[in-house]
């Protein structure tokens, strides 16, 4: 008996980029991943990091799976190179590989830069959708490299901010970014000099820096009473107090932050400030409906999220069916 070929399908960037995923697809898509890993229709483990040495980054390597109707399991590998821009490259550079569950064939490859973007800006914003003041009308975004566009961008597709503040380290970077996002929001966007002033009374406020060691540099007394607050850089940036003020403590997976050495809120779960005791949900719990999100204006939420394989899937399978109505990637002879 003579086996029938195996081909999978390869997206690289180019393929992605034609994809032109609108703002309500990237959401809807990763929106449906949460909620079925919040009804327990998914396998995760832990992200792993790989640290080559001899520069200022790591690996990152996330691993999970579907059941139907997704059905896929998936892992992606996926740089973290602060200082990458030196080289003019993005500090993400990845690919996510998606493969059968019932038999492990492989079924595609994927760029996974712009799917990472994507799909963080997209947690980011459903984050806010369950969890901020449904008027919230001021942002304020510390970071402009990798998600950062895409936090805000998606971000406004849902609360069409009457102002938009971001900041970065470096000058170059944050007035680009500011340029960009203008331009493609058709409005305003306010470069700030300092932290302070970007986030200090704020709706809503992500913190999305690049640091090279953890350093205090969100100040909990700027965050103003019923704001949602999405700190998720990979060195923390804010103070042990911050979890201090929040009225709810939400992440998107408690057995990723609850490990490893890196996040943003890795001493407060150190320090037992953020357990299972005070934990007050997963996401997909809220998303699926099985824990409330935000129950009152003044209520000051606080959501980590690390990063979730499921979530790269969930996107990763949405691009492939997009790509295969629009005729876009190449099939690769596997065996």
């Amino acid at each position: 008996m003579t086996r029938s070929p195996i081909h999978l399908d390869f997206l690289n960037a180019l393929d992605v980029e034609a994809l032109r995923l609108t703002d309500p697809e990237i959401i809807s898509a990763v929106e449906t991943g949460l909620a079925a890993q919040g009804r327990g229709e998914t396998v995760i483990e832990p992200r792993m990091h790989l640290i080559p040495g001899g520069s200022s980054g790591h690996f990152n390597v996330l691993r999970g799976a579907f059941r139907a109707p997704i059905n896929l399991a998936g892992v992606k590998v996926i740089g973290d190179f602060v200082d990458n821009y030196k080289e003019d490259l993005p500090s993400e550079l990845g690919l996510l590989l998606l493969m059968d569950p019932s038999n492990g064939v492989p079924k595609a490859i994927i760029d996974g830069s712009h799917l990472t973007d994507m799909r963080t800006g997209a947690v980011t914003a459903i984050g806010a959708k369950y969890l901020a003041r449904k008027g919230a009308k001021v942002l304020g975004h510390i970071g402009a490299r990798g998600t950062a566009y895409w936090n805000v961008r998606l971000l406004d597709s849902l609360f069409d901010f009457d102002e938009i503040r971001v900041h970065s380290r470096r000058r170059e970077s944050r007035d680009a970014f500011g340029a960009r996002l203008s331009a493609d929001l058709g409005k305003p966007v306010t470069v700030t000099e300092d932290w302070r002033t970007c986030v200090e009374g704020a709706d809503i406020v992500v913190e999305a820096s690049r640091l090279d060691a953890p350093e205090p540099l969100l100040r909990t007394d700027w965050i103003k009473p019923g704001a949602f607050v999405v700190p998720y850089g990979t060195m923390s940036a804010v103070e042990l107090s911050l979890t201090d003020i929040m009225s709810k403590l939400v992440v998107d997976d408690w057995g990723q932050c609850r490990s490893g050495q890196f996040g943003a809120l890795r001493a407060h779960v150190e320090a037992g400030r953020l357990s299972e005791t005070t934990l007050h949900a997963e996401m997909g719990e809220i998303v699926a409906g099985l824990k409330p999100g935000r129950e009152s204006d003044d209520e000051t939420i606080l959501f980590w999220h690390r990063g979730l394989s499921l979530s790269d899937i969930a996107l990763g399978h949405f691009m492939l069916e997009k790509a295969k109505a629009m005729g876009l990637g190449q099939r690769l002879r596997y065996a």
